[in-house]
């Protein structure tokens, strides 16, 4: 069944190809460059050409989509979106809970050497990586979507209904994955050379309890001063977020040495301590705008009910778009979380021992890339020359830790329409999802071009 489906889109490959060589003839492009410079860049730099012109990033997707390459690549991309929702299959059916990533990591590995990609590997984080050379050795683009779900670590059975699939994580992030897969092949499919090197990943961490491990290794360790731009393909739909959701997430424990709750009725009782420290939470005046806010999560704890505890637990997460506000909050809950553990002791004098323990899950940084940036507005062009509406949003994504580092980072969506993520009932509605495939082959010829300014 693998090598029929390799076949198959080998010999689409093939026509394809056949298909460009016979139209290979370069566009006029008299308002952007003159004939000596095509005649001296050629075909094969007709991307670098489009994108250094001096075109505004406004009209960019339009610019784009008048060269006959780029026009048969889009047509490539709505042949092979059959196969794009295969790798969707494929890979939603390989279990990947966060710290699990590996088998759905060595898939995706074997997929990028299956392209041709260079510097195949694995990172010691766990991130797939592939390099797609550029003409030159700037801008580097850094191209993902994440290979972890929130699911458990058990088989999962994709369910077709029609144009439907339905299976946990189908959507968040085996659509994401996919259309990393789909971009290669149109740009291998139509022999389409970037300015710049994009470098396709496969990140590990992003959701829950994973803390975006993976995209920090790739910042701060792996392309540490390598990504000049920086792309996540989540989420549903055609959105564009540039506004990235920071957040701190605690473990809050207290502890005692607990006792019967009426022959050592007297000491410190952790599950009171926590009863006060949640009550000072619930009560956490914030802004509306910028959003920010508070939840309790999950609380842990107990031996029974003639019992004092002798430890008591609970998970916060606090979020905001602006970095002030959500560091205002994180300050609000270091200080209720002392006050509480002060005042259960002053209640009982002094009798017992009780200890708080501030244990740190997860640190989500806050930041944005501005709406005025040429990345963004060179995204919303491609949204509108592809009749897509333009949806901006904020989100907690990959895309938080470029952001917070002032490199251009945009979470894009991948097209059709999921339904339900994060629940077992969790879907996805294939209808036009070559759209979606589209718009991220444009965003990664526009992002990787060294005349975007």
């Amino acid at each position: 069944m693998r090598q029929s489906k390799n076949a198959g889109r080998e010999s689409l490959l093939r026509n394809h190809r056949s298909a460009i060589l016979a139209t290979l003839e370069l566009p006029k492009l008299e308002s952007c460059v003159n004939a000596t410079m095509i005649a001296r860049l050629g075909a094969a730099a007709l991307i670098g050409t489009l994108a250094a012109s001096a075109v505004p990033q406004s009209e960019i997707g339009a610019d784009l989509t008048r060269a006959p390459r780029i026009q048969s690549a889009l047509e490539f991309v709505r042949g092979n979106e059959p196969e794009v929702i295969e790798y969707q299959i494929q890979l939603t059916e390989i279990p990947a809970p966060p710290f699990k990533e590996e088998r759905r990591a060595a898939a995706y590995r074997a997929m990028f050497e299956e392209r041709g990609l260079t510097d195949v590997r694995i990172d010691s984080e766990g991130n797939v990586l592939g390099v797609r050379p550029g003409r030159s050795a700037r801008p580097h683009l850094v191209f993902t979507a994440h290979l972890d779900t929130v699911f458990p670590d058990e088989t999962i059975r994709v369910v077709r209904e029609g144009a439907i699939l339905r299976a946990p994580g189908i959507g968040d992030d085996g659509r994401g994955l996919a259309v990393v897969l789909g971009v290669i092949d149109a740009l291998n499919g139509s022999a389409i050379e970037t300015d710049g090197p994009i470098t396709f990943v496969g990140t590990v961490g992003e959701e829950g309890l994973g803390d975006l491990r993976g995209v920090k290794h790739l910042f701060h360790d792996e392309l540490k001063g390598r990504i000049d731009r920086f792309i996540s393909v989540d989420g549903g739909g055609y959105s564009i977020k540039h506004v990235g959701v920071g957040s701190y997430r605690y473990r809050v424990a207290f502890v005692g040495r607990g006792g019967h709750s009426y022959g050592s009725f007297g000491v410190t009782n952790p599950i009171h301590a926590l009863g006060r420290l949640i009550a000072k939470i619930a009560d956490f005046q914030v802004p509306e705008s910028p959003k920010t806010t508070f939840s309790v999560g999950r609380i842990f704890g107990g031996t029974s009910i003639n019992a004092i505890a002798y430890e008591a637990a609970f998970e916060v997460d606090m979020r905001s778009a602006d970095k002030d506000s959500l560091e205002t909050v994180h300050d609000k809950f270091l200080q209720a979380a002392a006050a509480a553990l002060a005042e259960e002791k002053a209640r009982w004098k002094g009798e017992g021992e009780l200890e708080l323990d501030l244990k740190r899950v997860g640190l989500r940084p806050a930041g944005h890339t501005p709406a005025e940036s040429p990345e963004v507005r060179a995204v919303v062009s491609i949204n509108r020359v592809l009749g897509l509406d333009v949806e901006m949003r904020e989100s907690s994504s990959d895309s938080n830790v470029g952001m917070s580092l002032g490199v251009p980072s945009i979470t894009i969506g991948p097209g059709g329409a999921g339904n339900g993520a994060h629940s077992p009932g969790e879907s996805f509605d294939t209808t036009d999802s070559w759209k979606g495939t589209q718009r991220a082959l444009l965003v990664a010829i526009a992002l990787s071009s060294e005349g975007l300014r």
